[in-house]
Parts: C-alpha cells; structure tokens; sequence
C-alpha cells in the first residue's frame, strides 16, 4: 500500500491526473499528524499538501527508487511519470528498443508508497503530432534551452535531446504542478538544463538533484545497464574507476584540466572495450568549459561497450569543506559555531541572524505577520550586511548585522523579535531569498553555518553535518541564563520550556524546509556536555572529514 493509505493510483490521460490532483491537493495523507489541542495557535486553515514529482522514462532501478524515497520523505503526496519521450531520441537512437515495464514498474511503485502513476501515450501528450522518434519536433512547441549549456556534452553528440527533454519536464511540470521535482545526478547535463529551464521560466517548482546510486563494483545504474552483458557490466565498472582516478590526481595538487583528464584515459585504457565519447570538465551549473579547478567542477565521462552507450560523473572539489551544522533553538549551535570556526579558520556565517534581521526588519515596517506577500517584497529588496569583528576581551569572534543601513546587532535578539522570528522564517518567500544569499556565501567552501536546513536544504552536499540537539529543560535553563547575562526582563522556566516546545513544532511542521536532521548528519546531544565539549568533537568530526576526503578509493 501506499503512504497516502491505498493502492497507487494509474493515470494515463492529463484530465485523469488533474482531477486525482485537484482532489487530492487539501486531503491530509492519512499518516498526517493532528495539531496538539494544547496549541490552539496552530490550528490555521488547512493548507495545500505538498507534491513531489520524480519524472522517469520507466524500467525503473534502485537509482528511481531512491528519488521515490527522497520525495516521499520531503511531501505529501509523490507522483511518479513514466514515458519513454520520443522528442529526445534522435532516428538512429533506440527508440523502439528502450526497455518498457510498466507491469513490474507498477508493482515497484507501490512497494515505494508512490500516490499516483501518470503513464500517458505520446499521442496524449503531444497529440496527433506524435507518430514516432525524432518526427514530432518540428511540429509542437518546444522549449529551447541556452544554446552554451546544450553545446557540449551529450549535447554535441545527441543533437535536439535537450530541446526534447526541456519540452516534455516543462509539459509535465505544467500538468502536474508540483512543489519539487526530483532528478538524479547521473544525468548531470539534464539536470543543470532544468534547474536553468525553471529559473529562467520563473517556474515555483524546487528541482532537487540526487546522488548517483552505484552496483556494487561502482557502475552508475542506468536502464541501459539491461542492454549488457555479464561481461560488459563488470568491464563498464573501469568509469567509476577513472573518475576516482581523477580524484586522486587532484589531491596530488593538480587542478589543470589536461592532467584530470589524462588520469581518466590512463584508467580507461586498462579496458580496451570501453570506447570513450567525450571525457570534459565543466562549471556543474553551466556546462561551460574549465581548464583550472578553482573550487568546484564536473567532469562527466560517456563512452561505448559494444553497442550500449553510458554516461557518469563526478564532482571534484578543490576547496575547503563546507561544514553545516543544524539543530532545534537553544541546542547550542550560535555559540558552538563561533568556536569551531576560529580553532578551523571558517568563515562563519550567522544565519539565524539573517532570519532575525528581517524579523526586525518586518516589525519595524509595520508589516502584519499574516501578510506574506508584502513580506516576501520587502525581503526580496533588503540589503543584509554581516560582518565578523573579533572581540578583544577573550579573541573570539562575533557577528555584527545590519539591514537597510541599520545596525540591528543587538537589537535582533529581543524578546519580541524572538517571538516571531520562526513565523517569518516559515515563509517560503523568505527561506527561498536568503537561501540563494546563503548559498552565494558559501559556494567557494570554508565556511560553517548554523541554522534549521542548512544540511537539507541550503548545503545538502555540504562535506560534513552535524544535528546539535537537547533537551527542552536544558534548553530553557540556558536561555534563562542568556537573558539574565544581558539584563533583558526574566521569564519563568515554564515559560520558556513552553516557547521553545511550540517554536520546535512550528519549525518541523511547516511547509517548506522544515527542521529536520539530513539522513547523513552526525547527531550530537549536547545536555551533558559543555560548549567546548561539543566544540572539540565538532573539530575533530571535520579533521577526520578531512583525511577522508584526502583518501580517494580505487
């Protein structure tokens, strides 16, 4: 059965789907939690469930079943498309002899707790225009993706294949209306396409990369893996080989196109069935060319056995680790972090104050908290600086704030602006705003930032989590402390413990990015341990991150 409480649903016309959607969009899943009659605060009107997508061509594999599991973990209800689309397959393409089976993907499905199955015919999407591989292009409205993105790559080799994908996920996207899409990061050329196709086309849809699901001897699953033999399954292996080859070379200081490149010919030659296409690094966004690692960059193999064709890649990164530590408010983390960034040298990014800047900020413009669109103006307009000043008394660091001009250091943590920074923080207009700015922060690497989804959302490939947690009561003793220190008017611990329970349903209830601890986070209870305590695992988490990360397999 699915999560949603029935068996997965089959459409294979768009008006089916719509009305399924259209029904199914302020239906709570039956697994859903009632709001604690405790709190009558929450007890707002109910809103939208939120959809996952995961768009597939069918003959569905553990590299699916994992984007199946993502959404389903992240959304209420998840619907899964399966269409072999004959808009990206050139004539001399296999078309005809891709693998369809619908039956067992049906069953997978189901196993997975997927809501729904769109499986529509060509003529359905397309209309009579439909009539075979690589004929119905010229005769249906296209997207066309930046000519520079679809140059190389695959591009160079499958002409139309990404004006044909770009065509059918718009399509699907515009049928299915959903919050995020789901895509694995095997197929990193189409990936860096759509999330371009949805930015530019102004698209609310979040398109979420997932990481490459691997057999055992490293071959990135593909639904082509079908096509070849035992023998040929165990010599494509010598892809993933080559990639990590290429790691090696890298953290042996060479960051020059030329010597990444020839690391993964020089592995590749060990097998001389393997007829390497094109072997390239490129900017993972733009697919352009680079010919010296900076920071990051994707170098993405395809190449040939027998008559099967097969693509891979890797990241490589010539930085610092990200280090992204999240948690519920009072675990410790505004302090632990300042620490941890001086004993690593990181530069430390204060999240949490970005957030209660424009808390402060909503406040002072006298802006009603209900009034999401105003808000989202004003955020999309403000201008937050922060700036680390170190503190002369004990030489630690500190962030100092302003907005619009204003210095708000001090004035962010009030009482009130505490009171309602969680309701500004839960706006998606908000998070998806400082998110961008977050994630421009950090790009180059050697930064730690604290906050609620900096793990899951902000940096989900971030080197190394942490999930700094504690208990209720020790949490409000703290910030009982907090408030004595700075002389603020006291509270009761009931009070507190009171504020800080409702704070952390409102966190991990909302809709987008809610609290919540990245299947890869290191998980630390911090009750019995002191800041420095917590701060030197935390260092020491990251140094073996570190020597890991300088251990590259082959």
């Amino acid at each position: 059965m699915s999560l949603a409480g029935g068996l997965v649903r089959l459409f294979t016309t768009i008006a089916g789907l719509r009305c399924y959607l259209e029904q199914e969009r302020f239906r709570p899943p039956a697994n859903a939690v009632t709001p604690i009659a405790a709190s009558p605060q929450f007890n707002s009107p109910r809103l939208p469930q939120s959809i996952g997508f995961v768009p597939t061509m069918g003959a569905l594999h553990a590299g699916h079943l994992s984007l199946i599991q993502k959404a389903r973990q992240e959304n209420d209800r998840v619907i899964v498309s399966i269409f072999v689309n004959p808009l990206q397959f050139a004539p001399n393409e296999d078309f005809q002899q891709y693998p369809r089976t619908l039956e067992q993907d049906q069953q997978l499905c189901q196993q997975a707790g997927v809501d729904a199955i769109f499986a529509p015919t060509a003529i359905e999407l397309y209309g009579d225009q439909a009539s075979g591989s690589g004929t119905s292009g010229d005769r249906v409205t296209q997207v066309i993706p930046p000519a520079a993105m679809i140059a190389g790559l695959c591009g160079r080799f499958r002409p139309g294949h990404f004006q044909g994908v770009a065509t059918v996920v718009a399509k699907l996207f515009n049928i299915v209306q959903p919050d995020r899409a789901y895509f694995g990061q095997k197929d990193a050329q189409q990936l860096a396409v759509l999330r371009r196709m949805v930015a530019d086309l102004n698209l609310p849809i979040d398109v979420i990369g997932c990481a490459i699901v691997r057999e055992a001897n490293g071959l990135a699953l593909s639904s082509r893996n079908q096509y070849l033999s035992d023998a040929a399954r165990s010599q494509a292996s010598v892809l993933y080989r080559s990639l990590c080859r290429a790691q090696a070379v890298l953290r042996q200081g060479k960051t020059l196109r030329e010597d990444l490149i020839e690391g993964v010919k020089a592995e590749l030659s060990i097998v001389p069935a393997i007829k390497p296409q094109y072997i390239e690094l490129v900017h993972p966004d733009t697919m352009a060319p680079i010919e010296q690692l900076d920071d990051v960059g994707l170098l993405a193999i395809a190449a040939h056995i027998d008559a099967t064709r097969l693509i891979d890649n890797t990241l490589l990164r010539n930085r610092k680790p990200i280090l992204a530590i999240d948690g519920p408010a009072g675990a410790g983390k505004s302090t632990v972090v300042r620490q941890v960034a001086q004993q690593l040298g990181l530069l430390y990014l204060d999240t949490g104050a970005m957030y209660r800047a424009v808390t402060w900020l909503v406040l002072h413009s006298g802006i009603a908290i209900e009034d999401t669109a105003a808000i989202a103006e004003l955020v999309s307009r403000c201008a937050i600086e922060l700036d680390s000043e170190l503190d002369s008394k004990d030489d630690s660091e500190s962030v100092e704030v302003w907005i619009n001009g204003h210095h708000i250091t001090q004035a962010i943590r009030s009482l009130e602006v505490t009171a309602q920074v969680s309701a500004i923080a839960a706006q998606p207009a908000v998070r998806k705003e400082l998110m961008k700015r977050q994630q421009s922060y950090g790009r180059r690497g050697g930064v730690v930032m604290d906050g609620r989804d900096i793990g899951t959302h902000v940096f989900p490939d971030a080197e190394l989590k942490i999930f700094l947690t504690a208990s209720v009561q020790e949490r409000a003793r703290r910030r009982m402390q907090d408030l004595l220190a700075q002389g603020q008017e006291s509270v009761t611990l009931a009070e507190l413990e009171q504020a800080i329970s409702d704070r952390d349903y409102k966190d991990s209830t909302r809709a987008f990015a809610p609290l919540g601890k990245a299947e890869d986070a290191i998980e630390l209870q911090t009750d019995s341990l002191s800041a420095n305590e917590v701060t030197a695992k935390i260092v020491q988490f990251y140094q073996q991150k570190l020597a890991d990360l300088n251990r590259v397999p082959l």
